[in-house]
């Protein structure tokens, strides 16, 4: 993984984002939306606002759940059996089948959210790439 391989998504991004979900989600009802701690609180909250649906500690049935970014699918699968959840990722490294994504990224990307400390993206990839054995 190498710089070239950055994307710096900006918080203007992020807010064309939000708007695109809300755009998707504005004639479903949901009993709530949950963000994936930390990648998906972020936009738990904007989405929350927007949509003027209550933000939730935990998923429950017929939530939203939101993420930064799908990579393996390990963390929403495990929700995945919730009843009446809807998932959406700003960043999905893999072609969506289940889930709702705004944009497709290449598994080697690696993504700067404007509300991560772009000074520690050397260590933050170096740690991601020793837990996951990814080269």
């Amino acid at each position: 993984m190498t710089n070239n391989m950055t994307i710096n998504f900006t918080w203007k991004e992020f807010d064309k984002s939000v708007e695109y979900i809300a755009f998707k989600c504005k004639f479903l009802n949901f009993a709530g939306i949950y963000g994936i701690p930390r990648g998906g609180l972020c936009l738990a909250v904007a989405l929350s606002h927007k949509l003027n649906v209550k933000l939730i500690s935990e998923p429950i049935k017929n939530s939203l759940i939101v993420d930064d970014v799908y990579e393996t699918g390990f963390t929403l699968s495990r929700l995945r059996s919730i009843e009446g959840t809807m998932f959406f990722v700003l960043f999905s490294k893999k072609e969506p089948t289940w889930w709702n994504t705004v944009n497709i990224s290449h598994e080697k990307e690696w993504i700067v959210f404007p509300w991560e400390n772009n000074e520690n993206k050397l260590y933050d990839q170096k740690d991601y790439i020793k837990k996951r054995k990814y080269s």
